[in-house]
């Protein structure tokens, strides 16, 4: 059996490419291997910033020999067809053999091919794999005609330590690598992969993105102790890093005295974004005075140097960052709110001034629903909540919008709950994010997600498919969330109503009533995914919904919960099961018929004792369920529901429904109706799966 061992050296691959890329070369050579008959033990891939590389193990040293057997024409066919079946099978005429299949007697060609040399095969498959490269970004380099990421240096290909002739572009495959570009740039002949993992690791290169990574962390964390901190987690970060570096050695760097009053999330994202920084924190959790770099070097001072560097750098970011704070300061933020009306929101739906207006209206309206939010506060966060967008500070950083207006109305002297509520109106914009709780905050936080979500709904700029440009799916989770897990009590179809009517006349062709029925639709998509991913059925969630006119999303998930409970019980799943024998024979009479049977039962044609006591127990049960749906208590529907149990059992166990008098059998049809609409008025139990 046979190693193949692949290195595609080139210049820096960009690190949001590196860990797709290296899963696409595994897949396609893979892949590849696999269509030439070519099976193997393992395979692995790996990617440093310079080197996409893949080892495959145990492979044959040719693919395996195959028959293939193919019918000809009838024997006596014309000879213009006999001779188009031997052009194909490459055979003569005595080579075929002749067989009888009970259809008349045919020729056949048995084929015989020697299994492919996997040292051709390999060699086709990587160039097919690297001409079909699939990079989100691709060039080509000096005048070749052939793309890569990034400028090609070599290839490294071996098979079983015999180099594969793999050709592309100008570049032809041996048997060299390279390792650290300035601490080890000497090139190295290698055998097999053993003996690449360890001159590559000689030559200062960690080949594992995962043990890159990993030194990574653990340099930081030990170099954030000895500092008396501790590392401020950022995965992301740290997964960018990791693909910066072949060798990382972690650095320690300060941070001058004179930026600490600069907002620390100003500090924090400047060297995140602009120099790929670690920060540290104090033990209250405050910013410290210091970063890590990660250097691609191993300094003879232990690095001072390049520490040094790195602060001049970090200064004068840091110098443009203060800047932006003091000058942003200078004016008060709602003095920023004309600048708006130059800023669109989208080109369809107006200008981000018009929105603002919107989100003021809206958050106002919700402080009914929401308890201790004051309208006029509501209404002054939204109408703040987007002024920073016209910052210094946010065009430089637009990641900070809604953190840097907290900042800004603090220090004009809004009103903190005001100030916190510009801050997290974008909440939640994922799954793992917090919820905000704060009363101010729910009402801008919904006013800005209903009002993009009526408006772009309202001119047919909906998700489709994998498509969902403006992040509709996102908002709609957002709203969700925001509800539920605040208890609110919100009517969705009004609610979006009346978002609708905020926009001008003539912006909006759309009916509201349509646009409010279609995001309900789209909302109860959106709730079916949140809550499977909590583990409850979506089937209760859809049957709950089939009743309509519900948009109330806590009263829902009261009714799904108690639906759910209702179902686990024996009651419940043998009422389910009378449910569905009811509800097919009325069906099936229905369509016999051509007739509805729904309408009320006639007592004085109740012949058995099981159809009296049956039909004496729906009464006080359709009752009991009315009382209970009104007071929102489902957990009594629910029990009255179970209180049909013992009579529809009996009922079905006695009763013949289709009776030779035909009053009688119109009679138990419809009191088999009665059933179905008892049960229907606390779900749509044919949608309850199981």
């Amino acid at each position: 059996m046979a190693e193949l061992l692949l290195e595609i050296f080139s210049e820096e691959i960009p690190a949001r490419m590196q860990a797709r890329a290296a899963e696409d070369l595994h897949r396609l050579v893979t892949e590849g291997l696999a269509k030439n008959g070519l099976t193997f033990e393992a395979a692995k891939s790996y990617v440093t910033p310079r080197r996409l590389v893949l080892v495959v193990e145990g492979l044959p040293l040719a693919g395996p020999d195959v028959s293939e057997e193919r019918r000809g024409p009838r024997v006596g066919a014309p000879e213009q067809a006999m001779a188009g079946f031997l052009a194909s099978t490459g055979l003569s005429q005595e080579q075929l053999e002749k067989r009888d299949t009970g259809k008349g007697e045919f020729y056949f060609a048995v084929l015989h091919r020697k299994g492919r040399p996997t040292f051709e095969a390999a060699r086709d498959v990587i160039e097919t794999a690297m001409a079909e490269f699939p990079w989100p970004k691709s060039q080509r380099w000096g005048a070749n005609a052939v793309r890569w990421v990034r400028p090609l240096q070599s290839i490294l290909c071996l098979l079983d330590g015999n180099v594969v002739p793999v050709q592309f572009g100008p570049i032809q495959a041996g048997n060299l690598s390279r390792g650290h570009r300035f601490l080890a740039p000497a090139e190295f002949s290698v055998a097999d992969f053993a003996d690449y993992a360890t001159k590559l690791a000689a030559a200062k290169v960690v080949l594992d993105p995962v043990e890159r990574r990993h030194a990574i962390l653990s340099q930081a964390e030990a170099a954030a102790a000895r500092e008396g901190f501790c590392l401020r987690a950022d995965d992301g970060l740290l997964a960018e890093v990791t693909g910066l570096v072949e060798y990382p050695n972690v650095l320690v760097g300060s941070i001058d005295d004179t930026f600490m009053a600069v907002p620390q999330e100003v500090l924090i994202t400047s060297m995140r974004s602009h120099q790929k920084y670690f920060s540290l924190l104090g033990a209250d959790g405050a910013l410290a005075p210091r970063f890590l770099v990660v250097s691609n070097m191993e300094a003879a001072d232990g690095g001072a140097a390049v520490t040094a560097g790195n602060q001049r750098v970090l200064r004068a970011r840091l110098s443009d960052a203060a800047f932006f704070w003091d000058t942003d300061r200078k004016h008060r933020l709602e003095s920023r709110l004309p600048k708006l009306a130059e800023r669109l929101f989208y080109a369809r739906l107006g200008t981000m001034a018009e929105k603002v207006e919107r989100m003021a209206m809206l958050a106002k309206h919700l402080t009914a629903f929401v308890e201790t939010a004051h309208a006029d506060d509501a209404e002054r966060a939204a109408r703040l909540a987007k002024a920073d967008l016209s910052t210094e500070m946010v065009g430089e950083f637009p990641e900070l919008q809604g953190v840097m207006g907290r900042y800004y109305a603090l220090h004009d002297g809004e009103k903190a709950e005001v100030a916190d509520a510009i801050a997290g109106h974008y909440a939640p914009q994922g799954p793992s994010d917090a919820v905000p709780t704060a009363p101010l905050t729910i009402c801008a936080a919904l006013a800005d997600k209903i009002d993009s979500l009526v408006g772009f709904f309202a001119i047919d700029e909906k998700p489709t498919g994998s498509k969902d440009p403006f992040a509709l799916r996102r908002a709609a989770l957002g709203v969700i969330r925001l509800v539920v897990e605040n208890n609110l009590r919100l009517p969705l179809f009004s609610l979006f109503q009346f978002a609708h009517s905020l926009y001008p006349a003539g912006v909006l062709s759309s009916d509201p009533r349509m646009v409010a029925n279609d995001l309900l639709d789209f909302f109860a998509d959106r709730l079916k995914v949140h809550l499977k991913e909590k583990g409850v059925r979506h089937d209760l969630v859809n049957a709950v919904f089939a009743l309509g006119d519900e948009d109330d999303l806590v009263r829902l998930l009261a009714r799904v919960d108690a639906l759910a409970d209702f179902l686990c019980s024996d009651d419940g799943a043998n009422l389910l099961i009378a449910y569905r024998r009811a509800a097919n024979i009325v069906r099936i009479e229905e369509k016999k018929d051509g007739a509805s049977f729904a309408g009320p039962v006639d007592a004085a044609r109740l012949a058995q004792a099981e159809e009296k006591a049956l039909a004496q127990a729906l009464a006080p049960a359709r009752d009991a369920l009315a009382h209970a749906l009104k007071a929102e208590n489902f957990g009594d529907a629910m029990a009255a529901l179970a209180g049909l149990r013992r009579p529809v059992d009996a009922f079905f166990d006695k009763v013949t429904v289709n009776a030779d008098e035909a009053d009688l059998r119109v009679n138990r049809l419809k009191l088999l109706a009665e059933i179905g609409a008892a049960m229907g008025e606390v779900a749509d139990f044919s949608k309850v799966e199981g």
